[in-house]
């Protein structure tokens, strides 16, 4: 049995504390809002979360260092925007060489940097590692078959990890490909946005499909230019979890998606969905980096330019359909003229 203190009380959060109580661990969840965190408690419910029960054996806090201490892993839970202020304040509390697993999506807009690296920069005592993979929080805490990847620089804290949460129904791999794994898993957001906007425009499957094939392809170029592998783009926190994310009403980039393709303005859509959309904040620093290492990456650019410039969805589209002619795979030779 581990210690583990989940940080964030948010449905994935929730859901991960759920699971690995149930794998016999003593597991803290804490929220950083008072008022939620005696909700939780006393209801032993997360309203998002309508089929799933908090365990008694989880004990939900407020106190940030009561969560921390005397844990044998810390599970970063809350969203992206929050990781780098979260980390801060964790920063008194932790102790040398603590495991800290991100299974937060996303990539800082100001420094462009993925959340590892954040919590790095503010935990710079810390083994970081992440958790990431096609893994909605409604069907984990239903204890639905879901498959995940633990990657660290390090194959020891990957092992633990995986150690540590995998069951019968959550099967969970390793990868040293840190950078790809968080890549995938933050890029994919925007991707489903894009997927969620042609839903709102009344498209059809074959758009569906073509998004997500091309949206990988945007996803591998920029990664593989970056430093991730190919191999991992491919795989589970790549295509897997694209796959996912745009095709399941689970997916609040799918579901802000859809309701921008029906006329609603970025800031409605935020509203109606209710949770963090973490592709409107990624989608940004993805366009920042595809121009800095010079990657075409058209969707992306579409996307920015619905939710921050103005353009329609209609016209987006068609701007995507309307490009230069040319190969799908421009590593293909022919073989005659």
């Amino acid at each position: 049995m581990a210690a583990v203190g989940v940080i964030g009380s948010g449905t994935w959060g929730t859901a991960l504390a759920i699971l690995l109580e149930g794998n016999g661990h003593q597991v803290d969840l804490w929220s950083a809002i008072p008022e939620e965190a005696k909700m939780l408690r006393e209801t032993r419910r997360h309203p998002n979360l309508d089929q799933a029960v908090i365990p008694d054996g989880i004990r939900v806090t407020d106190n940030l260092k009561e969560a921390m201490e005397s844990k044998d892993l810390l599970v970063m839970a809350v969203p992206s925007v929050y990781v780098r202020q979260t980390a801060a304040k964790m920063r008194p509390f932790l102790k040398p060489g603590q495991i800290v697993t991100n299974v937060a999506k996303g990539i800082e807009e100001a420094s462009l940097l993925p959340l590892s690296q954040v919590i790095e920069e503010e935990l710079p005592d810390a083994q970081v590692t992440v958790l990431s993979g096609p893994s909605h929080a409604e069907e984990v805490s239903r204890g639905l078959p879901t498959t995940c990847v633990s990657g660290s620089s390090r194959r020891q804290p990957a092992e633990y990890v995986q150690s540590l949460f995998m069951n019968e129904f959550f099967r969970v791999y390793t990868s040293p490909d840190v950078l790809g794994i968080e890549l995938g898993g933050a890029l994919k957001n925007v991707i489903a946005l894009a997927a969620g906007i042609a839903d709102g425009l009344g498209c059809g499957d074959n758009t569906k499909a073509a998004l997500i094939t091309r949206g990988i392809a945007e996803i591998t170029r920029l990664g593989v230019e970056m430093g991730g592998r190919a191999e991992t783009f491919s795989g589970l926190t790549g295509i897997g979890d694209l796959i996912v994310t745009c095709a399941s009403m689970h997916s609040r980039n799918r579901r802000a998606g859809i309701l921008i393709g029906k006329g609603c303005t970025m800031e409605e859509a935020m509203r109606e969905v209710k949770m963090v959309v973490e592709g409107v904040f990624s989608a940004k620093a993805a366009l920042a980096l595809s121009k800095q290492y010079n990657v075409s990456m058209p969707i992306v650019e579409q996307v920015n330019a619905v939710l921050f410039d103005g353009v329609s969805p209609k016209d987006a589209l068609r701007e995507l359909m309307l490009r230069d002619r040319r190969m799908e795979n421009s590593g293909l030779m022919w073989s005659k003229s």
